[in-house]
């Protein structure tokens, strides 16, 4: 209005009327275009000009302060001058680093900063008011299509700038949120997202015997409809995933989560929710025993490190039985362990001495049929075990936990032990939820037959193989056998070295009262060296999985499986008489057929070969060998057991020790006449004067024993040719 009045005043008659008023509708107009041709145009270059050299005039500023600073203090010190803008970019990739969400502020400060510049450009060149200008510089940065509407070239030149750095800033804002994306994708795909479950079972680590782990323990949950099992392994979550799929197996239910990250790293133990778990298994690595077992015990330290606390129990997978004591030390009540080494190793000496029992340890140790479950029954108090005994029709009662003795599990209590208040019932059962005490039915319990026990006589043992822990079998052995025994150990240690390695590992070869040890050196996969052993008149022979290629499950198990085939063949073509073999082997089998069929024709040694790969199973079956171990298949079964509920691991402990309790195959002869009919709770209470619990049967006929079987009070037809599965008290009888 200022300029329309100076106008008109300088303007004189209608014509400069005129004049004026068509300057001003031409200001109106195109006030942009009026003010370039003004002669002021350059007054916004200069101001934009203006804004940019003050930042670096202050910056060249503070740069020759800092200088001057620097030289003044040179006489104190001869540190290198380091220049501002190396110190500035210093801090910016401090700042970069440091802070997760650097990348979106110092975005938004440049958004900002290029509105608040376009804005001012704005509003210099076009004249609106200041609020306007910084709207229409929001608008060109959020849309670079909105500048074309522009008049005038100062405008057009400030507009096309501020879009263009728009286009830059939502260029980089699209890079920035791509780069998010797949950040978290990546994340998720490679396992390092958090896991937000409770009541879940953990496993930290990896190793072969996680498939059959994990088909357990979805065997175990299927009655609940299933569960979650979390692995927490140092590998890529996907491979793990493809690995698991490659099991096909049915879950049933269970939901199997992987994630990549170490178990000895508090952080990567809080994203599997280690607290809120109720069981934990630590696997061992597959390093040598002690370098496994000291990752354990550095996996328990991080344990008990959690702060939040461990909800469930831990179970620990030990290699050396000589590393357990320091396990527990660390981790206390809340550490089970399972030494997996020295739990085959005595599975095995019990399935020499006692042909068929290792198809009855899978039967117990495994879900899919009977197991063993601990659980209080109320109505039961004030009872005879006697009577508990025979309550079940579901179920074979084993045990009692005591309550009065912290507890304590009681395997195969007399018959006049009264149940009291607290006290929970350890049985034999398909489920936790499949039986329940009923009324005590009758039975006929008949006369014993008077057959007394058969004296042990001495056995003849090969082991072929060395083992790091072949001196706990050794003693084993000597508390098992009869005294006159003789063990052959034939392998390629040195046999100086074994006296020596023996020695470490605790055995006192001079006092071995039972066992007399036979020293071969040879390898077991080369006939010649076999050839030198008397194969034919052997009792058993164990062939061990060798500690110089335990770690490579292959490797041992061609071994193995090599070693027993040139054995079988080696004793078929002597053809060994019946004359050559012990005569009172079997003494106390003469009626059964089974424990003749695992000699498996003319009376060869039964062979026990340890095997590290379950696949293998079935290449042990075609070479018709008489009795095997699967040590990943059994050791996963006990871990799993152990989980889902820690206290049969001493169930396991005192069945496995040779004193004890144990488990026996006995003939029926021990039990009834020949045809006579009874029921099987009739056999249990016979049994009861042995003092042993009958858990299971197998008849003549058939291929496989029945543990915990049905229909208990039915009256059969039973054969001398029959044997019966019991739980007797520890006198070592196993040739009974």
């Amino acid at each position: 209005m200022g300029l329309q009045e100076k106008i008109r005043s300088c303007s004189d008659g209608n014509a400069g009327n005129r004049e004026g008023t068509d300057k001003v509708s031409w200001i109106d107009r195109g006030h942009g275009s009026a003010f370039i041709n003004s002669g002021n145009w350059n007054l916004a270059p200069s101001s934009t000009i203006f804004a940019l050299a003050v930042p670096l005039f202050l910056f060249k500023y503070i740069d020759q302060l800092r200088r001057r600073q620097t030289n003044s203090m040179r006489a104190r010190g001869s540190e290198e001058e380091v220049p501002l803008k190396k110190r500035i970019a210093y801090k910016v990739d401090v700042f970069f680093s440091g802070h997760p969400y650097a990348k979106l502020l110092a975005l938004l400060l440049a958004t900002i900063i290029l509105i608040a510049s376009g804005g001012i450009a704005l509003y210099v060149v076009s004249g609106s008011g200041f609020l306007e200008a910084l709207w229409l510089s929001w608008t060109f940065v959020a849309d670079s299509g909105n500048h074309a509407d522009q008049v005038g070239l100062g405008p057009r030149i400030v507009s096309v700038s501020i879009s263009s750095g728009g286009m830059l800033v939502f260029a980089t804002m699209l890079g920035l949120v791509s780069d998010a994306i797949s950040e978290k994708v990546d994340s998720w795909r490679k396992g390092k997202s958090e896991v937000i479950e409770i009541n879940h079972i953990l496993i930290l680590g990896w190793s072969d015997k996680l498939g059959s782990l994990l088909k357990q323990l979805a065997i175990a949950n299927k009655s609940i409809g299933g569960g979650v099992v979390v692995v927490l392994a140092e590998r890529d979550k996907e491979e793990m995933e493809m690995d698991i799929a490659k099991l096909e197996f049915d879950f049933m239910g269970t939901s199997v989560i992987c994630r990549s990250g170490s178990p000895l790293i508090l952080a990567d133990l809080k994203k599997v929710s280690v607290s809120k778990a109720r069981a934990i298994i630590v696997l061992a690595s597959d390093e040598n025993a002690d370098q496994s077992d000291a990752r354990a015990l550095r996996v328990v330290l991080s344990l008990t490190g959690v702060k939040e606390g461990l909800r469930g129990h831990v179970v620990v997978e030990m290699s050396d039985l000589d590393n357990e004591p320091l396990v527990k030390l660390v981790g206390g009540e809340l550490i089970e362990t399972v030494v997996a080494h020295d739990v085959i190793g005595r599975l095995m000496i019990q399935c020499a001495l006692q042909p068929g029992l290792a198809q009855i340890w899978e039967d117990i140790l495994g879900f899919e049929n009977a197991e063993f479950y601990v659980k209080r029954w109320p109505e039961l108090d004030g009872m005879r075990f006697g009577d508990v005994l025979i309550s079940f029709p579901d179920a074979v009662p084993c045990g009692v936990k005591v309550a009065s003795k912290a507890g304590k599990i009681l395997m195969n209590p007399d018959d006049e032990y009264v149940l009291r208040e607290g006290d929970e019932v350890l049985v034999i059962a398909e489920d936790d939820d499949t039986y329940a005490p009923g009324p005590i039915p009758e039975v006929n319990k008949g006369f014993l037959p008077n057959i007394p026990t058969p004296p042990k006589y001495p056995e003849k043992i090969l082991f072929c193989g060395w083992r790091r822990d072949i001196h706990d079998m050794i003693m084993v052995l000597e508390a098992f056998l009869a005294p006159g025994s003789e063990l052959w150990m034939f392998n390629e240690v040195p046999e100086k070295e074994r006296e020596i390695k023996l020695t470490d590992g605790g055995l006192d070869i001079c006092g071995l009262a039972n066992i007399k040890l036979v020293h071969k050196e040879g390898n077991a996969v080369i006939r010649r060296h076999l050839e030198n052993l008397p194969l034919e008149t052997f009792d058993s022979i164990l062939i061990l999985a060798d500690e110089s290629v335990e770690d490579s499950i292959v490797h041992s198990d061609s071994r193995s499986l090599a070693t027993l085939l040139l054995i079988r063949d080696i004793q078929s073509k002597r053809l060994p008489s019946r004359e050559l073999k012990s005569p009172h082997r079997y003494n106390g089998f003469c009626h059964s057929s089974w424990i003749r069929e695992m000699q498996h024709a003319s009376d060869k040694s039964i062979i026990i070969s340890e095997i590290l790969d379950s696949r293998t199973r079935n290449l042990v079956s075609v070479s018709k060998i008489s009795d095997y171990v699967l040590s990943n298949e059994l050791v996963s079964m006990a871990l799993a057991m152990v989980a889902e509920d820690k206290q049969i691991n001493r169930v396991l402990e005192e069945l496995f020790a040779e004193e004890g309790n144990e488990m026996c195959i006995r003939s029926a002869e021990f039990y009834l006449y020949e045809q006579e009919e009874l029921s099987f709770f009739d056999i249990m209470v016979r049994a009861r004067e042995r003092e042993e619990i009958v858990i299971g049967y197998r008849l003549a006929n058939t291929d496989q024993a029945i543990i915990n079987p049905e229909h208990k009070s039915e009256i059969r037809k039973w054969s001398l040719d029959d044997v019966f599965v019991v739980i007797s008290k520890g006198k070592h009888n196993v040739q009974s």
